[in-house]
């Protein structure tokens, strides 16, 4: 990152035609440019809060570059924790392209991406954890992964590491007590129940490493069956319209079909694919062995298989713990009954509901929407981490356990950002958005 004394300016809005382009300005000398580029109120005369209608000119030449309003931000009651500006304009890209250029023609410089948020965060008005759900919640593309960014923004992820930090570092203490003045008769430290109670947490929190990737990328769901089992047809049932072509005669699908879909709130790639038997020519055969390989590296596997017709066994090497069994063809006489499968008819509609609900919490590993996920790779390297400093502290002798107690501290204290090193600040902001 560049000087972070320096007053910044960026294009605030996406790039295109709109109603309204935000232009925003932030740092020590944001009052002052805006002073030169607006013709209007004064804006180093105007409070916190205020909104203000004028001009925005080249300072150089007198030109209006257009008109509307300016929000006046003042420190440390801003966004960056510094005074702020946002020139709220038309949005079309040359006003946006030209105001810009006036802003930094009047002093500014071009912000780098994420720079917003980062002086947020060095100005304390984010931790770490908090900087990363304002990255999560611009890119969520589900209700899901809105909901879980929203609740990381609200420092619900913090306040569940603080909650495990802090009987950790009261243990810290106490032996670090015992070690320093073993003639004072400190009271003997109860360290494997303070350990195994932090293990609990982390291990509940790790929980949700999965659901928390899910949400943010989204899951691939692959559909696997016999022929004529009705994979296409659930597919087409689970998107709410005709994406699969639907037919009798068995092989119709020789390759795999996908289409994307928000079911439950969560972002899933569907994957319709081949009917799994011994194909009678090559390029159905392909088709099989293509299949099956999706299904092993698939987040979750739909074996569907007809209820109404002879049992199908499934094919080895289906990836354990990520296989849902689905009865198709529930509203013709059963040819036989299995608990472990959920009936489904496409034609009816029953039993649809239950697989949709099954599908996200088969995905979601347990992890409850009432609470906060681990929202980054980052989270969950620094919380496995910690895990693993607590499991080497287990009945290890006091000087040792001092030593992997402050250590799983250290990696707690990564993930809001109390104790972090430069490269995983770069790690983090370099992915956000300029102007942001």
């Amino acid at each position: 990152m560049q000087g972070l004394s320096d007053t910044i300016a960026a294009i605030a809005t996406p790039p295109g035609k709109g109603a309204i382009g935000v232009l925003r300005l932030s740092g020590p000398e944001a009052l002052e440019i805006g002073a030169r580029v607006w013709e209007g109120k004064d804006p180093r005369r105007l409070p916190g809060g205020r909104f203000t209608y004028g001009k925005l000119k080249d300072p150089e030449t007198g030109e209006v570059i257009d008109e509307g309003l300016l929000l006046v931000f003042r420190a440390p009651r801003s966004y960056t924790g510094e005074d702020a500006l946002e020139f709220q304009l038309h949005g079309s890209p040359a006003v946006m392209r030209r105001g810009l250029e006036v802003l930094l023609k009047a002093g500014a410089r071009l912000a780098e991406p994420g720079e917003f948020t980062l002086r947020a965060y060095l100005k304390g008005k984010l931790d770490l954890a908090q900087a990363e759900s304002v990255l999560a919640l611009v890119e969520a593309e589900s209700e899901t992964a809105r909901r879980q960014a929203l609740r990381g923004l609200s420092r619900e992820l913090s306040e569940r590491i603080q909650r495990i930090e802090a009987p950790l570092l009261d243990l810290l203490a106490h032996i670090q007590a015992t070690l320093d003045y073993p003639e004072e008769g400190v009271e003997p430290h109860r360290a494997e129940e303070a350990i195994a109670a932090a293990l609990r947490e982390i291990e509940a929190l790790l929980q949700t490493a999965q659901a928390g990737r899910i949400a943010r990328e989204g899951a691939r769901l692959v559909i696997l069956g016999p022929p004529n089992a009705g994979k296409s047809s659930l597919l087409n049932a689970l998107l709410g319209y005709e994406r699969a072509i639907v037919a009798p005669v068995p092989g119709t699908t020789r390759d795999y079909l996908e289409a994307p879909l928000e079911l439950e709130g969560l972002p899933i790639q569907a994957v319709d694919t081949a009917g799994v038997r011994e194909a009678p020519d090559p390029i159905e055969a392909a088709g099989v062995a293509r299949a099956l390989a999706l299904a092993r590296e698939a987040d979750l596997v739909l074996w569907v298989a007809d209820r109404s017709a002879k049992k199908p066994a499934p094919p080895p090497g289906l990836p354990e713990g990520r296989v849902l069994f689905v009865a198709s063809k529930a509203d013709l006489p059963p040819a036989w009954e299995d608990p472990v499968y959920l009936p489904v008819s496409v034609r009816t509609g029953a039993g649809l509901d239950t697989l949709k609900a099954a599908i996200k919490e088969r995905l979601l590993s347990g992890a409850s929407e009432g609470e906060a996920w681990l929202t980054s790779e980052r989270q969950a390297e620094a919380l496995a981490e910690a895990r693993d400093r607590l499991k080497a502290a287990h009945g290890a002798p006091d000087d040792l356990m001092a030593m992997e107690v402050e250590a799983a501290l250290e990696a707690l204290a990564r993930i809001t950002g109390t104790e972090v090193v430069e490269e995983a600040i770069g790690r983090i902001f370099r992915n956000f958005c300029v102007g942001k």
